[in-house]
């Protein structure tokens, strides 16, 4: 098949490419500086950039299928991707499979997110949304900061399990829903298999990096400032202060079973994720 994937040289997207280009299928990857990654076999760079949204549109008259992510520190998803949600509807796509968040479906429909997802719901075209719960490569990302250099998760999760879900199981359900028909039209929750609280994934960088690093249960407010400080914008950090609240409150413990539904393979252990990514912690 022929498959866009915006954002492909991010962690969802470079995962979801691989993943594609091992299957034989050829890919379109769009990134902010095309000219600037490298072009493989069945694999060709075009631009998409959030930041102007209306601009390489054209690349979806050339392709079959299409996966749609909004960028991480955007908190404005519907005005980036709805642009490429008409496109695709105005020349018929096979199929969209679009990443949102785990519990968008409880968001008012006004909010970006669910916005965005009642667009492609309401498209007239085959799709799937994508409802990953928080990444486990969000502690060699977004948190890398604070352990690196005070060996100190920070944030505000409490004691709350979270059924934390690995970056390459996300790309591998996508790989599945963009080139077949079996769950066709549906929004899917994807967890890991395991939920466990911030202390015991501390337990696990202990383990991997042969450092002590602790978890730190940071007011609400220092953890927004701290982001800001950081280089986020003060709305992605108020909404990552306002999903943290509910993975405090539990909403983020439930285990699912659909990554094996779809794929076949039991999701990715988090013992397995710091194994695998024990040099960023060293």
């Amino acid at each position: 098949m022929k498959v866009f994937v915006y954002g492909g040289s991010g962690l969802v997207g470079g995962y979801l490419v691989k993943e594609l280009q091992k299957k034989g299928h050829e890919v379109w990857a769009g990134s902010r500086k095309p000219e600037s990654q490298k072009n493989e076999p069945n694999l060709t760079w075009v631009h998409a950039d959030s930041k102007d949204p209306k601009k390489g549109l054209e690349i979806l008259e050339s392709v079959d299928v299409a996966f749609f992510l909004s960028p991480p520190g955007e908190t404005n998803q519907y005005e980036i991707l709805a642009p490429w949600i008409e496109k695709a509807k105005q020349v018929g796509l096979k199929k969209i499979v679009l990443m949102t968040a785990m519990g968008v479906e409880h968001a008012p429909p006004e909010a970006p997110f669910r916005k965005t997802e009642i667009l492609l719901e309401n498209a007239g075209i085959p799709w799937n949304i994508i409802r990953p719960n928080w990444f486990m490569q969000n502690f060699h990302t977004f948190w890398i900061a604070g352990i690196k250099q005070d060996g100190k998760i920070y944030f505000p999760g409490g004691n709350a399990n979270t059924s934390f879900i690995d970056a390459r199981d996300i790309a591998s359900v996508a790989s599945v829903l963009l080139t077949t028909n079996e769950f066709q039209n549906q929004a899917i929750t994807i967890t890991g298999k395991e939920s466990i609280d911030h202390s015991n994934v501390a337990k696990h960088l202990t383990a991997v990096s042969g450092k002590n690093i602790e978890y730190v249960d940071v007011d609400p407010k220092v953890f927004e400032s701290s982001l800001v400080a950081a280089g986020l914008s003060k709305d992605y950090a108020a909404f990552l202060v306002m999903i943290a609240g509910a993975l405090r409150e539990g909403f983020s413990s439930p285990i699912l079973q659909t990554v094996k539904q779809i794929t076949g393979k039991e999701p990715i252990l988090f013992q397995k994720y710091a194994e695998d990514h024990a040099n960023f912690w060293k």
